[in-house]
């Protein structure tokens, strides 16, 4: 099973990383992190890699309903949602929140797991 729900979009790195941080938004996930891996690729080992961005999004509301239903469930959070460079090509790619979750053993979590997927799913098909 892909843990990820991924798009090849035909578009510029920059602008394909707009688009899934607006996108996102539109669908109340704020950016908590940005980690621009190739630039801290290049500062801590000095090598050149690919363009490549992970995005921490999250959305309070429904964060807040898994931190009530799971503690722990922190250790999965935020929705990691990736844009990288491949093959002359962009790939969005959003973390699949049922597969996540799935290393819980909390049925509980499920509506919320696959509602937040269903949302994820729309972004980057939109992208």
């Amino acid at each position: 099973m892909s843990y990820g729900y991924s798009k090849e979009v035909n578009l510029s790195f920059d602008e394909v990383v707009e688009r899934t941080i607006n996108a996102l938004k539109e669908e109340g996930f704020g950016i908590l992190t940005d980690i621009d891996v190739k630039k801290i690729l290049k500062e801590k080992l000095d090598v050149d890699f690919k363009q490549y961005r992970i995005l921490g999004a999250c959305n309070p509301p429904r964060a807040y309903k898994a931190l009530q239903v799971e503690e722990e469930i922190g250790l999965l959070m935020p929705c990691n949602v990736i844009v990288y460079e491949k093959n002359d090509r962009v790939i969005v790619s959003a973390i699949r929140p049922e597969v996540a979750f799935s290393v819980i053993n909390n049925q509980s979590l499920a509506p919320l797991a696959n509602e937040v997927e269903v949302i994820l799913k729309k972004v980057i098909n939109n992208i």
